[in-house]
């Protein structure tokens, strides 16, 4: 199955004072950049969900517009979908900046089992870390247009494969793999650890758990 990649960067990242998120850097690195660095090896081909391609046009990626403008989480996953050349998306935020080569792979590496393939961790389903099948496309459509953008809202319509937070841990470390950056006291969290772990390196000791930022994106409408 032909699995597209897409960053998802049509937030208007409010709690970061307007400043967009994907284009800050962490570890020397725009965030879209550490993003795109991992899924792309993984993926077929990639795009970008933004109604800002001016702000992205040095990623020389393909960009499609929000086709449900203001529909949240839920508008840019159907934007995304919609427009990629594969049978499925992978789905990805555009603030995370720790996501994990193995984890991606392991997720890509289940299209076809189900309509959405979908990793738990930290007690949540992380949406936005997710594959989606091109027959979710018209569920989601429905909820769009009701008005309903809880990313959840859909499933009981169509199958789902979920990977338990077990399975991802032998892979690598949750917490870090699927922490988000959504405001200055994560950021400055992401920034630490990225120094701890020399960028590039292997993570030598971690940062304590306590405190850090919590796990992927909020799955409720407001999540960008």
């Amino acid at each position: 199955m032909r699995v597209t990649g897409v960053i998802q960067a049509g937030g208007r990242s409010t709690r970061m004072g307007g400043e967009p998120k994907a284009l800050i850097t962490v570890g020397g690195r725009r965030i879209i950049e550490r993003v795109i660095s991992v899924v792309a090896p993984a993926v077929d081909d990639l795009l970008v969900v933004t109604n800002t391609p001016d702000l992205y046009a040095f990623l020389r990626i393909p960009m499609v517009p929000d086709a449900f403008p203001d529909h949240g989480s839920l508008g840019g996953i159907y934007s995304g979908l919609q427009a990629a050349s594969g049978e499925a998306a992978f789905t990805v935020a555009c603030d995370m900046p720790f996501v994990s080569p193995a984890v991606v792979r392991a997720v890509v590496a289940c299209a076809g089992q189900a309509d959405v393939v979908i990793p738990r961790a930290g007690g949540q389903l992380q949406a936005l870390h997710a594959l989606y099948a091109k027959a979710c496309l018209p569920r989601i459509e429905e909820r769009l247009r009701a008005g309903r953008l809880k990313i959840t809202g859909f499933f009981e319509y169509v199958s789902v494969f979920e990977i338990p937070e077990e399975e991802l841990g032998r892979l690598d470390d949750p917490i870090r793999s699927f922490m988000n950056v959504n405001t200055p006291e994560e950021l400055g969290h992401a920034r630490a650890l990225a120094e701890i772990r020399g960028d590039q390196g292997e993570l030598r000791p971690t940062l304590p758990r306590a405190g850090a930022p919590r796990l992927g994106p909020e799955i409720g409408p407001s999540s960008r």
